[in-house]
Protein backbone atom coordinates (compact mmCIF):
# COMPACT_ATOMS: atom_id res chain seq x y z
CA UNK A 1 0.00 0.00 0.00
CA UNK A 2 1.17 3.46 -0.98
CA UNK A 3 1.44 4.93 2.90
CA UNK A 4 1.59 9.16 0.78
CA UNK A 5 -1.81 10.40 -0.49
CA UNK A 6 -2.43 12.15 -3.96
CA UNK A 7 -2.24 15.26 -2.34
CA UNK A 8 1.10 14.61 -0.30
CA UNK A 9 2.52 12.78 -3.79
CA UNK A 10 1.74 15.84 -5.83
CA UNK A 11 3.71 17.88 -2.79
CA UNK A 12 6.65 15.67 -3.27
CA UNK A 13 6.82 16.28 -6.76
CA UNK A 14 6.49 20.06 -6.07
CA UNK A 15 9.41 19.88 -4.13
CA UNK A 16 11.58 18.17 -6.56
CA UNK A 17 10.49 20.59 -9.14
CA UNK A 18 11.23 23.32 -6.55
CA UNK A 19 14.38 22.34 -5.94
CA UNK A 20 15.73 21.86 -9.74
CA UNK A 21 14.85 25.92 -10.18
CA UNK A 22 17.19 26.74 -7.23
CA UNK A 23 21.03 26.60 -7.56
CA UNK A 24 21.31 23.24 -5.92
CA UNK A 25 18.62 21.86 -8.27
CA UNK A 26 19.98 23.17 -11.65
CA UNK A 27 21.98 20.09 -12.85
CA UNK A 28 24.19 22.27 -15.07
CA UNK A 29 25.48 23.91 -11.85
CA UNK A 30 25.49 20.93 -9.78
CA UNK A 31 27.62 19.08 -13.09
CA UNK A 32 30.09 21.77 -13.20
CA UNK A 33 30.42 22.09 -9.43
CA UNK A 34 31.28 18.73 -9.60
CA UNK A 35 33.88 19.06 -12.75
CA UNK A 36 35.73 21.79 -10.89
CA UNK A 37 35.96 20.27 -7.31
CA UNK A 38 37.55 16.60 -9.37
CA UNK A 39 40.10 19.05 -11.01
CA UNK A 40 40.66 21.15 -7.86
CA UNK A 41 44.25 21.70 -6.15
CA UNK A 42 42.80 21.29 -2.94
CA UNK A 43 41.05 17.77 -3.59
CA UNK A 44 44.94 16.61 -5.25
CA UNK A 45 46.34 17.81 -2.12
CA UNK A 46 43.90 15.47 -0.24
CA UNK A 47 44.62 12.33 -2.68
CA UNK A 48 48.48 12.76 -2.54
CA UNK A 49 48.36 13.65 1.30
CA UNK A 50 46.53 9.81 1.28
CA UNK A 51 48.93 8.86 -0.77
CA UNK A 52 52.24 9.74 1.22
CA UNK A 53 50.20 8.78 4.67
CA UNK A 54 50.02 4.80 3.21
CA UNK A 55 54.09 5.40 1.78
CA UNK A 56 52.77 5.39 -1.39
CA UNK A 57 55.27 8.68 -2.40
CA UNK A 58 56.28 10.42 -5.55
CA UNK A 59 59.63 8.60 -5.68
CA UNK A 60 57.86 5.60 -6.36
CA UNK A 61 57.35 7.01 -9.89
CA UNK A 62 61.05 7.91 -10.50
CA UNK A 63 62.78 6.78 -13.57
CA UNK A 64 66.84 7.57 -14.31
CA UNK A 65 67.40 9.11 -17.47
CA UNK A 66 70.71 9.86 -19.45
CA UNK A 67 70.72 11.23 -23.01
CA UNK A 68 70.29 9.07 -25.52
CA UNK A 69 70.62 9.21 -29.27
CA UNK A 70 69.89 12.40 -31.36
CA UNK A 71 70.29 14.02 -27.48
CA UNK A 72 66.33 12.63 -26.71
CA UNK A 73 66.18 11.82 -22.96
CA UNK A 74 65.28 8.05 -22.56
CA UNK A 75 65.57 5.52 -19.31
CA UNK A 76 68.37 4.00 -18.18
CA UNK A 77 67.44 0.51 -17.45
CA UNK A 78 71.05 -0.80 -16.30
CA UNK A 79 72.18 1.45 -13.75
CA UNK A 80 70.85 1.20 -10.22
CA UNK A 81 67.37 3.04 -9.29
CA UNK A 82 66.51 2.84 -5.48
CA UNK A 83 63.60 3.94 -4.66
CA UNK A 84 63.56 4.46 -0.96
CA UNK A 85 60.23 6.25 0.56
CA UNK A 86 60.43 7.76 4.15
CA UNK A 87 56.83 7.53 6.32
CA UNK A 88 57.59 10.80 8.18
CA UNK A 89 53.60 11.80 6.97
CA UNK A 90 52.56 8.94 8.78
CA UNK A 91 54.30 9.24 11.31
CA UNK A 92 53.79 13.14 12.00
CA UNK A 93 49.82 12.34 11.65
CA UNK A 94 49.66 9.49 13.67
CA UNK A 95 51.66 11.56 16.45
CA UNK A 96 49.32 14.26 16.74
CA UNK A 97 45.87 11.85 16.81
CA UNK A 98 47.90 10.05 19.59
CA UNK A 99 48.68 13.43 21.17
CA UNK A 100 45.26 15.10 21.42
CA UNK A 101 42.99 12.29 20.43
CA UNK A 102 43.74 8.81 21.83
CA UNK A 103 42.05 10.08 25.00
CA UNK A 104 38.69 10.45 24.83
CA UNK A 105 37.47 13.87 25.36
CA UNK A 106 35.19 15.14 28.11
CA UNK A 107 31.54 16.68 26.96
CA UNK A 108 31.10 18.37 30.75
CA UNK A 109 28.13 20.13 31.69
CA UNK A 110 26.54 21.16 34.79
CA UNK A 111 23.48 19.07 34.19
CA UNK A 112 23.58 15.64 35.24
CA UNK A 113 21.46 14.03 33.05
CA UNK A 114 22.09 15.89 30.18
CA UNK A 115 25.61 14.73 31.13
CA UNK A 116 23.95 10.96 31.48
CA UNK A 117 22.44 11.34 28.02
CA UNK A 118 25.77 13.08 26.23
CA UNK A 119 27.71 9.77 27.16
CA UNK A 120 25.08 7.18 25.04
CA UNK A 121 26.00 9.01 22.40
CA UNK A 122 30.07 9.92 22.69
CA UNK A 123 30.83 5.99 23.40
CA UNK A 124 33.34 3.44 22.53
CA UNK A 125 32.51 3.60 18.90
CA UNK A 126 32.50 7.15 18.29
CA UNK A 127 35.73 7.98 19.53
CA UNK A 128 37.04 5.27 17.68
CA UNK A 129 35.39 7.40 14.76
CA UNK A 130 36.57 10.65 16.44
CA UNK A 131 40.22 9.74 15.90
CA UNK A 132 38.91 8.63 12.34
CA UNK A 133 38.46 11.84 11.88
CA UNK A 134 41.20 13.39 13.18
CA UNK A 135 43.79 11.25 11.10
CA UNK A 136 41.67 12.84 7.81
CA UNK A 137 41.44 16.12 8.58
CA UNK A 138 45.46 16.21 9.35
CA UNK A 139 45.64 14.61 5.95
CA UNK A 140 43.49 16.13 4.06
CA UNK A 141 42.89 19.70 5.43
CA UNK A 142 39.36 18.74 6.84
CA UNK A 143 36.91 15.64 7.59
CA UNK A 144 33.36 15.26 7.83
CA UNK A 145 30.62 13.62 10.01
CA UNK A 146 27.39 12.97 8.56
CA UNK A 147 24.35 12.34 10.71
CA UNK A 148 21.69 10.19 9.71
CA UNK A 149 19.07 7.80 10.73
CA UNK A 150 19.30 4.26 9.87
CA UNK A 151 16.47 1.90 9.23
CA UNK A 152 16.04 0.79 12.65
CA UNK A 153 15.03 5.00 13.54
CA UNK A 154 18.48 4.87 15.84
CA UNK A 155 20.36 7.83 15.28
CA UNK A 156 23.82 7.30 13.53
CA UNK A 157 27.13 9.52 12.76
CA UNK A 158 29.46 8.48 10.03
CA UNK A 159 32.80 9.80 8.58
CA UNK A 160 32.20 10.88 4.75
CA UNK A 161 35.82 10.70 2.84
CA UNK A 162 36.74 14.37 2.26
CA UNK A 163 37.43 14.52 -1.37
CA UNK A 164 33.83 13.21 -2.01
CA UNK A 165 32.35 16.28 -0.21
CA UNK A 166 31.94 19.55 -2.33
CA UNK A 167 30.90 22.16 0.52
CA UNK A 168 28.03 24.83 -0.99
CA UNK A 169 29.40 27.27 1.85
CA UNK A 170 26.76 30.44 3.21
CA UNK A 171 29.78 32.77 4.71
CA UNK A 172 33.42 33.31 3.78
CA UNK A 173 34.63 32.15 7.43
CA UNK A 174 33.09 28.25 6.25
CA UNK A 175 30.88 27.93 9.29
CA UNK A 176 27.49 27.74 8.12
CA UNK A 177 26.41 25.42 5.22
CA UNK A 178 24.11 25.86 1.99
CA UNK A 179 24.43 22.73 0.63
CA UNK A 180 26.61 19.65 0.25
CA UNK A 181 26.81 17.76 -3.03
CA UNK A 182 28.44 14.57 -2.64
CA UNK A 183 30.22 12.63 -5.81
CA UNK A 184 31.68 9.54 -5.05
CA UNK A 185 32.02 6.23 -7.14
CA UNK A 186 30.70 2.57 -6.63
CA UNK A 187 30.97 -1.01 -8.22
CA UNK A 188 27.36 -2.76 -9.04
CA UNK A 189 25.93 -4.97 -11.51
CA UNK A 190 24.78 -3.93 -14.75
CA UNK A 191 23.27 -6.62 -16.12
CA UNK A 192 25.78 -9.13 -16.13
CA UNK A 193 28.91 -7.43 -16.13
CA UNK A 194 30.23 -5.59 -13.30
CA UNK A 195 30.79 -1.45 -13.49
CA UNK A 196 31.77 1.42 -11.98
CA UNK A 197 28.58 3.54 -11.40
CA UNK A 198 29.75 7.57 -10.40
CA UNK A 199 26.39 8.64 -8.12
CA UNK A 200 25.61 12.43 -7.00
CA UNK A 201 24.02 13.63 -4.10
CA UNK A 202 22.69 17.36 -3.38
CA UNK A 203 21.51 17.76 -0.21
CA UNK A 204 19.59 21.05 1.36
CA UNK A 205 17.50 22.33 3.40
CA UNK A 206 14.73 20.61 0.99
CA UNK A 207 15.88 17.24 1.76
CA UNK A 208 18.38 15.03 -0.69
CA UNK A 209 18.29 14.96 -4.94
CA UNK A 210 19.94 11.48 -5.80
CA UNK A 211 21.50 11.35 -9.48
CA UNK A 212 23.91 8.99 -11.71
CA UNK A 213 26.08 10.25 -14.25
CA UNK A 214 25.83 8.61 -17.65
CA UNK A 215 28.27 9.77 -20.68
CA UNK A 216 28.80 12.68 -18.83
CA UNK A 217 25.29 14.03 -18.04
CA UNK A 218 23.59 13.78 -14.85
CA UNK A 219 20.32 11.35 -14.85
CA UNK A 220 17.68 11.17 -11.89
CA UNK A 221 18.58 8.56 -9.80
CA UNK A 222 15.23 6.64 -10.12
CA UNK A 223 16.24 3.15 -7.97
CA UNK A 224 17.09 5.25 -5.21
CA UNK A 225 14.07 7.39 -5.36
CA UNK A 226 15.34 10.34 -7.18
CA UNK A 227 14.13 12.63 -4.37
CA UNK A 228 13.65 11.91 -0.21
CA UNK A 229 13.95 14.10 3.06
CA UNK A 230 16.51 13.62 5.24
CA UNK A 231 14.57 11.64 7.85
CA UNK A 232 11.60 9.65 7.01
CA UNK A 233 9.16 8.83 10.28
CA UNK A 234 7.50 5.59 9.63
CA UNK A 235 4.55 5.45 12.09
CA UNK A 236 2.39 2.12 10.85
CA UNK A 237 0.91 2.36 7.39
CA UNK A 238 1.48 6.63 7.34
CA UNK A 239 5.31 7.98 7.05
CA UNK A 240 5.76 11.49 7.90
CA UNK A 241 8.81 13.16 5.79
CA UNK A 242 10.95 15.45 7.74
CA UNK A 243 14.22 17.61 7.14
CA UNK A 244 16.45 19.13 9.43
CA UNK A 245 17.13 22.87 10.42
CA UNK A 246 20.43 22.39 8.78
CA UNK A 247 22.34 20.59 6.42
CA UNK A 248 23.31 17.27 8.55
CA UNK A 249 27.01 17.20 7.74
CA UNK A 250 29.53 18.64 9.88
CA UNK A 251 33.30 19.85 9.16
CA UNK A 252 36.08 19.17 11.43
CA UNK A 253 39.14 21.24 10.07
CA UNK A 254 42.78 20.74 10.54
CA UNK A 255 43.20 24.34 10.31
CA UNK A 256 41.40 27.79 9.52
CA UNK A 257 43.30 27.77 5.53
CA UNK A 258 41.61 23.76 5.20
CA UNK A 259 45.36 23.03 4.36
CA UNK A 260 46.46 19.64 4.67
CA UNK A 261 50.06 18.93 6.35
CA UNK A 262 51.35 17.22 2.81
CA UNK A 263 50.74 20.90 1.89
CA UNK A 264 53.32 22.11 4.30
CA UNK A 265 56.44 19.36 3.90
CA UNK A 266 55.79 17.35 1.15
CA UNK A 267 59.17 19.48 -1.20
CA UNK A 268 61.36 18.55 2.16
CA UNK A 269 60.20 14.93 2.19
CA UNK A 270 60.39 14.68 -1.68
CA UNK A 271 64.01 15.89 -1.61
CA UNK A 272 64.60 13.78 1.57
CA UNK A 273 63.26 10.35 -0.68
CA UNK A 274 65.68 11.57 -3.60
CA UNK A 275 68.89 12.20 -2.09
CA UNK A 276 68.74 9.21 -0.30
CA UNK A 277 67.79 7.17 -2.97
CA UNK A 278 70.74 8.72 -5.29
CA UNK A 279 73.07 7.96 -2.66
CA UNK A 280 72.01 4.50 -2.56
CA UNK A 281 72.27 4.49 -6.30
CA UNK A 282 75.99 5.72 -6.11
CA UNK A 283 76.85 3.19 -3.29
CA UNK A 284 75.59 0.48 -5.69
CA UNK A 285 76.89 1.95 -9.28
CA UNK A 286 80.51 2.77 -7.59
CA UNK A 287 80.89 -0.06 -5.78
CA UNK A 288 84.78 0.66 -5.81
CA UNK A 289 84.28 4.39 -5.52
CA UNK A 290 86.03 5.31 -8.88
CA UNK A 291 85.39 5.28 -12.17
CA UNK A 292 87.89 3.72 -14.87
CA UNK A 293 89.82 5.35 -18.45
CA UNK A 294 90.29 2.57 -20.95
CA UNK A 295 91.88 3.34 -24.10
CA UNK A 296 92.49 0.94 -26.93
CA UNK A 297 90.29 -1.77 -25.39
CA UNK A 298 90.61 -4.82 -27.47
CA UNK A 299 86.74 -5.96 -27.19
CA UNK A 300 83.26 -5.16 -28.54
CA UNK A 301 81.44 -3.06 -26.38
CA UNK A 302 82.07 -1.68 -22.47
CA UNK A 303 79.30 -4.58 -21.74
CA UNK A 304 81.62 -6.70 -21.93
CA UNK A 305 85.09 -4.41 -20.58
CA UNK A 306 82.62 -4.33 -17.39
CA UNK A 307 82.16 -8.22 -17.13
CA UNK A 308 85.82 -9.12 -17.68
CA UNK A 309 86.31 -6.86 -14.83
CA UNK A 310 83.63 -8.48 -12.89
CA UNK A 311 84.57 -11.84 -13.78
CA UNK A 312 88.19 -12.05 -14.60
CA UNK A 313 89.36 -8.93 -12.91
CA UNK A 314 91.48 -8.47 -16.17
CA UNK A 315 90.68 -6.31 -19.06
CA UNK A 316 92.53 -6.46 -22.22
CA UNK A 317 93.93 -3.95 -23.84
CA UNK A 318 95.57 -3.11 -28.07
CA UNK A 319 98.96 -1.60 -29.36
CA UNK A 320 99.86 1.53 -26.79
CA UNK A 321 96.29 0.69 -24.62
CA UNK A 322 96.13 1.46 -21.09
CA UNK A 323 93.66 1.55 -17.86
CA UNK A 324 93.48 4.28 -15.69
CA UNK A 325 91.64 4.43 -12.33
CA UNK A 326 90.15 8.01 -11.49
CA UNK A 327 88.85 7.79 -7.45
CA UNK A 328 85.50 9.44 -7.12
CA UNK A 329 84.59 9.25 -3.48
CA UNK A 330 81.31 10.05 -2.16
CA UNK A 331 80.92 13.38 0.11
CA UNK A 332 79.69 11.23 3.03
CA UNK A 333 79.89 14.42 5.38
CA UNK A 334 77.98 16.62 3.18
CA UNK A 335 75.40 14.16 2.35
CA UNK A 336 74.94 13.82 5.89
CA UNK A 337 74.60 17.32 6.75
CA UNK A 338 72.11 18.07 4.14
CA UNK A 339 69.86 15.20 5.42
CA UNK A 340 70.13 16.49 9.07
CA UNK A 341 69.08 19.79 8.46
CA UNK A 342 65.97 18.73 5.84
CA UNK A 343 64.94 16.16 8.95
CA UNK A 344 65.36 19.12 11.03
CA UNK A 345 63.50 21.28 8.86
CA UNK A 346 60.47 18.61 8.43
CA UNK A 347 59.96 18.35 11.61
CA UNK A 348 59.95 22.00 12.22
CA UNK A 349 57.75 23.33 9.68
CA UNK A 350 55.38 19.64 10.38
CA UNK A 351 55.29 20.91 13.81
CA UNK A 352 56.11 17.27 15.12
CA UNK A 353 58.48 15.82 17.36
CA UNK A 354 61.72 14.07 15.96
CA UNK A 355 62.37 10.97 18.36
CA UNK A 356 65.29 10.40 17.02
CA UNK A 357 66.61 14.06 18.39
CA UNK A 358 70.10 13.91 20.04
CA UNK A 359 68.22 16.05 22.40
CA UNK A 360 65.36 13.88 23.54
CA UNK A 361 66.27 11.98 26.55
CA UNK A 362 69.03 14.06 28.19
CA UNK A 363 66.70 16.84 29.82
CA UNK A 364 63.73 15.13 31.39
CA UNK A 365 62.61 18.04 33.08
CA UNK A 366 58.85 19.36 32.78
CA UNK A 367 60.15 22.47 31.09
CA UNK A 368 62.58 20.81 28.74
CA UNK A 369 59.51 18.60 27.44
CA UNK A 370 57.14 21.66 27.41
CA UNK A 371 59.95 23.11 24.79
CA UNK A 372 60.44 19.78 22.78
CA UNK A 373 56.68 19.88 22.65
CA UNK A 374 56.29 23.35 21.79
CA UNK A 375 55.64 22.94 17.89
CA UNK A 376 52.91 19.70 18.32
CA UNK A 377 51.83 21.50 21.05
CA UNK A 378 50.89 24.97 18.94
CA UNK A 379 49.30 22.23 16.11
CA UNK A 380 46.85 21.02 18.69
CA UNK A 381 45.99 24.06 20.18
CA UNK A 382 44.88 24.99 16.77
CA UNK A 383 43.33 21.55 16.03
CA UNK A 384 41.60 21.72 19.36
CA UNK A 385 40.15 24.86 18.52
CA UNK A 386 38.62 23.94 15.07
CA UNK A 387 37.61 20.99 16.49
CA UNK A 388 35.34 22.22 19.79
CA UNK A 389 33.60 24.61 17.26
CA UNK A 390 33.02 21.79 15.34
CA UNK A 391 31.51 19.32 18.43
CA UNK A 392 29.52 22.44 19.32
CA UNK A 393 27.80 22.11 15.73
CA UNK A 394 27.57 17.89 16.26
CA UNK A 395 25.99 19.01 19.65
CA UNK A 396 22.89 20.12 18.02
CA UNK A 397 22.07 17.35 15.99
CA UNK A 398 22.21 15.26 19.58
CA UNK A 399 19.96 18.15 21.40
CA UNK A 400 17.71 17.39 18.35
CA UNK A 401 17.50 13.46 18.32
CA UNK A 402 17.09 13.54 22.44
CA UNK A 403 14.18 16.20 22.44
CA UNK A 404 12.34 14.19 19.30
CA UNK A 405 12.62 10.75 21.18
CA UNK A 406 10.59 12.35 23.72
CA UNK A 407 13.39 13.64 26.31
CA UNK A 408 14.22 17.13 27.54
CA UNK A 409 15.24 20.17 25.40
CA UNK A 410 18.74 20.78 26.24
CA UNK A 411 19.58 23.04 23.46
CA UNK A 412 20.20 25.82 25.74
CA UNK A 413 22.55 23.92 28.14
CA UNK A 414 26.37 24.50 27.87
CA UNK A 415 28.72 21.89 26.94
CA UNK A 416 32.24 22.37 27.09
CA UNK A 417 34.53 20.37 24.91
CA UNK A 418 38.01 19.23 26.54
CA UNK A 419 39.89 17.54 24.22
CA UNK A 420 42.57 15.35 26.85
CA UNK A 421 46.38 15.45 25.34
CA UNK A 422 48.51 12.61 25.85
CA UNK A 423 52.17 13.97 26.71
CA UNK A 424 55.09 12.67 27.80
CA UNK A 425 55.39 14.41 31.14
CA UNK A 426 58.16 14.35 34.48
CA UNK A 427 55.55 12.27 36.90
CA UNK A 428 57.77 13.04 40.03
CA UNK A 429 57.58 16.32 39.61
CA UNK A 430 53.82 17.03 38.56
CA UNK A 431 53.33 14.29 41.32
CA UNK A 432 55.25 16.56 43.71
CA UNK A 433 53.64 19.82 42.76
CA UNK A 434 50.52 18.41 43.57
CA UNK A 435 51.31 17.84 46.90
CA UNK A 436 52.58 21.24 47.60
CA UNK A 437 49.38 23.12 45.86
CA UNK A 438 47.73 20.79 48.46
CA UNK A 439 46.41 24.13 50.61
CA UNK A 440 46.01 26.20 47.65
CA UNK A 441 44.06 25.09 44.99
CA UNK A 442 40.73 22.48 45.16
CA UNK A 443 41.61 18.61 46.06
CA UNK A 444 39.58 17.80 42.50
CA UNK A 445 41.41 19.96 40.36
CA UNK A 446 44.42 18.29 42.40
CA UNK A 447 43.19 15.02 41.83
CA UNK A 448 42.14 15.63 38.00
CA UNK A 449 46.35 16.59 37.01
CA UNK A 450 47.43 13.55 38.54
CA UNK A 451 49.20 11.52 36.10
CA UNK A 452 47.95 8.42 37.22
CA UNK A 453 44.15 9.49 37.23
CA UNK A 454 41.92 9.06 34.14
CA UNK A 455 37.92 9.21 35.99
CA UNK A 456 38.21 12.27 38.20
CA UNK A 457 35.10 11.40 39.29
CA UNK A 458 35.48 7.70 39.82
CA UNK A 459 38.80 8.73 42.29
CA UNK A 460 36.52 11.01 44.16
CA UNK A 461 33.96 8.28 44.54
CA UNK A 462 37.17 6.01 45.26
CA UNK A 463 38.46 8.54 48.05
CA UNK A 464 35.26 9.13 49.70
CA UNK A 465 35.00 5.34 49.79
CA UNK A 466 38.48 5.26 51.14
CA UNK A 467 38.33 8.02 53.85
CA UNK A 468 34.88 8.49 54.32
CA UNK A 469 32.95 12.19 54.18
CA UNK A 470 35.48 13.53 56.36
CA UNK A 471 38.84 15.77 55.96
CA UNK A 472 41.21 13.20 56.79
CA UNK A 473 42.33 12.16 53.30
CA UNK A 474 43.47 15.63 52.68
CA UNK A 475 46.54 15.40 55.17
CA UNK A 476 47.61 12.12 52.36
CA UNK A 477 48.44 14.41 50.15
CA UNK A 478 51.35 16.73 52.41
CA UNK A 479 52.35 12.91 53.11
CA UNK A 480 53.41 12.30 49.44
CA UNK A 481 56.97 11.68 49.17
CA UNK A 482 58.64 11.53 45.36
CA UNK A 483 62.10 9.31 44.92
CA UNK A 484 64.40 11.76 42.58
Amino acid sequence: MDPFSKTETEKINKIVETGAKNVVGDEAIILHEVQEWEKSKLRNLMLVGQRYYVNDNDILERKRMVVGEGGQLEEAKNIANKKIVHGFIRKMVDQKVGYLLSLPFTARTDNELYQKALSSYFNKSFYRMFQNVGKEAINKGKAWIHTYYDEQGDFKMKRIPSEEIIPLWKDSDHTELAAVIRSYEIEMWVGKEKATVKKIEVWDLTGVYRYVMEKGKLILDVDEGGYSPHVLVEDGENAERVNWQRIPFVCFKYNDEELPIINFVKSIIDDYDLQKSDNANNIEDLPSGGIYVVKNYDGVDLGEFRRNLSVFRAAKVAGDGGLDYISTKIDTEAFKVHMDMQRKDLYELGRGVDTQSETLGNDKSGIALRFLYADLDMDANIIATEFQASLEQLKWFIDQDIANRGGQDYSDENVDFILNRDIIINESEVIENASKSASQISDETIIANHPWVTDVQEELKRIEKQYGKDDDYKDSFKEVKVNE
